[in-house]
């Protein structure tokens, strides 16, 4: 258990007008989970909660999980909607696997999230609701908080709804509005406990409530509350403060993956010099692209909420043909519809960056649950030979930096790029260091502005398949230039004119070509963290699970395993020393949120029998359960029998921080 330091807190209660002495204790990091009915307000709970925590100078990781519908029955299972937050003094991968605290506000919020939470933990739980009826809705024969169910927990029983409803009395308000301001209640108290800084959520809630006086005093009446609440309860004698975390000298801001990919967007397209056109239709997880870059229209943005799938990504790539950059974003099923016209952008040769924030499939599947298994449809779900590059963000700040790099290779090879976000990224949140803009590279669009060649007569001409000898790229010109009026469609091109061709040699070396250009990207050599060179396993992860399994790497490390681990970010091509690393390991494993899909790409580009884990839950992989896997492996390979390894066990128990405030919890008085 990490050391845990105590001091104490002369903090003065403006309620009570007296001092009250309380006990500070420091932890590294701490993982909090707030859930509650979907229109409990739990997502605008944890990202208040998130604001606070980044203010304060934390690095942080998070993980909001909602349910689908737009209104979930409420008092059910299936309605509840939770956000985890994993806050602490370093560097951290991952929203965490087991929450430290609960903040459950109704029976169905204890029923559906009380397996994940260690013994030892905080449970702040809300009895308003926790009738008869309620219980027995979600298969509670008799009330948790009475039965031994909750043993071992520290369990802190508070009827926040009737709390809530006293302290913003004086507004006027009717109990079924003035219940609604719990979540404030709630968030006030938690920032108490923890610490956190309050002006932040204040001057939010006189901002988002501006326009409604009795709101806006209610929610700041019930988070001061709750705030004040914790100065005097006798329930909580202690605070926690987990300090700042050290990063490296920058102006930083917490980002989610959406945001960030927007940001990223308009950057590449701002290094180009061009402007940038988004066609989009609304869809699950994607649909915050579409919503922020619509903010943006002063960097000469221009966004179209189209009528389907195929009418955004068609206006996209219409857009990059009359000289802009073509964004179009979606999930899975509307990446199945727009595939034709993804296919035309591979045939046309031109510039286009098409976004897929993967969702659980296949269909409709779990619209708001995360899932990587879009990898082979964009690689190869397309008639013909269309191939395509792909690249795909790693973490929520990530998406910045890859948005900025699909700009860069679709504007100059001329070829839609496909960028894989997916749920996690782009839901979730972490610091971000906010580049100089001006420092990062510029985009050299190349338009072609006069004829390129001559004909036969020495007459100059423009030959739109022309192609640069470096990077095989075609000729770009804008509509309407001058002698560059050219062809194009989804008919076969000739070669270097344009012009339709049904000629069979012609056809096998455009194809060719067109392969070779995208082979041809430039990639940089994918780098391997192995500390002393000598482990015999690879962890070779892409996208999202670069958090997990950098988090289960290093409890194995921690508990002796020697382990090696590196990330793809490009996915077509692949980095070009990837194939010696992959020979150079004994064993490779590789963590996927699908079936094994990028395992199946290596094994037939590398002949490598590769090892698969493969997980598809709707949710991020688990660091313990994956560093069980990863040391089991390693000790196989070692030679180790299976009834004396031990590494896999270890790593996978090993708290390494993940639940200091469970521990000290567990160990303090009151616990049940």
């Amino acid at each position: 258990m990490p050391s845990t330091k105590r001091q104490a807190d002369p903090s003065f209660d403006l309620e009570m007008n007296r001092t009250v002495t309380i006990e500070v204790k420091q932890l590294d990091r701490v993982v909090i989970r707030f859930a509650g009915d979907s229109g409990d307000g739990m997502q605008l709970t944890g990202d208040r909660f998130t604001a606070e925590t980044a203010s304060f100078g934390n690095d942080l990781s998070t993980l909001p999980n909602f349910p689908a519908e737009i209104r979930a029955p409420a008092g059910t299972l299936p309605g509840v909607s939770s956000f985890q937050l994993h806050f602490a003094d370093h560097d951290i991968l991952t929203p965490g696997d087991a929450p430290d605290v609960l903040i459950a506000m109704n029976p169905a919020a204890l029923k559906a999230n009380l397996g994940d939470v260690p013994r030892g933990a905080t449970l702040i739980v809300d009895t308003a609701d926790f009738t008869a009826r309620n219980l027995k809705r979600v298969g509670y024969d008799e009330n948790p908080l009475e039965t031994g169910e909750l043993d071992g927990y520290h369990v802190v029983p508070l009827n926040l709804t009737a709390m809530t409803v006293e302290s913003v009395k004086e507004f006027g308000l009717t109990r079924k509005d003035a219940s609604r301001a719990k979540n404030m209640y709630a968030l006030g108290l938690v920032s108490w406990l923890f610490q956190r800084p309050v002006d932040t959520t204040i001057t939010f809630l006189e901002t988002k409530f501006a326009s409604k006086p009795d709101i806006r005093d209610a929610n700041i009446a019930a988070f001061r509350a709750g705030y004040n609440f914790g100065e005097t309860a006798e329930e909580f004698s202690v605070r926690y403060e987990v300090k700042p975390a050290v990063m490296p000298t920058g102006t930083y801001r917490n980002i989610s993956g959406n945001l960030a990919l927007a940001y990223g967007l308009v950057t590449g397209a701002q290094r180009a010099g061009l402007p940038l056109v988004l066609g989009a239709y609304p869809i699950t997880p994607a649909s915050d692209v579409l919503h922020e870059l619509s903010k943006l229209k002063r960097f000469n943005v221009t966004t179209i909420q189209a009528e389907d799938e195929i009418a955004g990504v068609g206006a996209a790539l219409g857009a990059s043909f009359g000289g802009a950059l073509g964004v179009t974003t979606s999930s899975g099923p509307g990446i199945s519809l727009k595939s034709e016209t993804i296919g035309l952008g591979v045939m046309l040769e031109l510039p286009l960056v098409v976004c897929d924030i993967q969702r659980a499939g296949p269909s409709t599947g779990m619209p708001t649950k995360t899932e990587q298994a879009d990898l082979l449809q964009v690689m190869f779900g397309r008639n013909g030979e269309a191939p395509l590059p792909v690249l795909a963000a790693q973490s929520p700040a990530d998406c910045f930096a890859i948005a900025v790099e699909a700009a860069r290779i679709a504007v100059t090879y001329r070829t839609p790029v496909v960028v894989l976000s997916d749920g996690y990224l782009a839901n979730g949140s972490e610091p971000w260091k906010i580049p100089v803009i001006e420092e990062l590279p510029t985009i050299d669009p190349n338009f072609t502005l006069e004829p390129n060649a001559t004909n036969d007569k020495g007459e100059p001409t423009y030959l739109p398949y022309l192609r640069d000898p470096e990077t095989l790229a075609r000729a770009w010109a804008i509509p309407g230039t001058a002698g560059l009026d050219h062809r194009i469609g989804g008919l076969e091109k000739e070669d270097k004119t344009g012009n339709i061709s049904y000629d069979p040699a012609n056809h096998d070396l455009m194809i060719r070509t067109r392969q070779a250009k995208v082979d041809g990207i430039a990639v940089d050599p994918i780098t391997v963290d192995d500390p002393d060179g000598t482990a015999k396993v690879l962890v070779l992860g892409w996208g999202s699970t670069y958090g997990p399994i950098g988090a289960a790497v290093r409890r194995v490390r921690k508990v002796g395993g020697k382990i090696a681990q590196a990330h793809l970010r490009h996915l077509n091509p692949l980095p070009p020393n990837l194939g010696d690393i992959l020979k150079s390991y004994e064993k490779v494993l590789v963590p996927e949120m699908n079936l094994g899909q990028l395992a199946l790409l290596l094994r037939s580009k590398y002949l490598v029998d590769v090892v698969s884990y493969a997980q598809v839950r709707g949710m991020p992989l688990g660091a313990a359960e994956l560093a069980g896997v990863i040391g089991n492996l390693v000790e196989e390979t070692e030679g180790i029998d299976d009834d004396a390894r031990h590494l896999g066990l270890a790593a996978a128990s090993l708290k390494h921080g993940e639940a200091a405030l469970s521990d000290e919890l567990h160990q303090s008085e009151g616990a049940r």
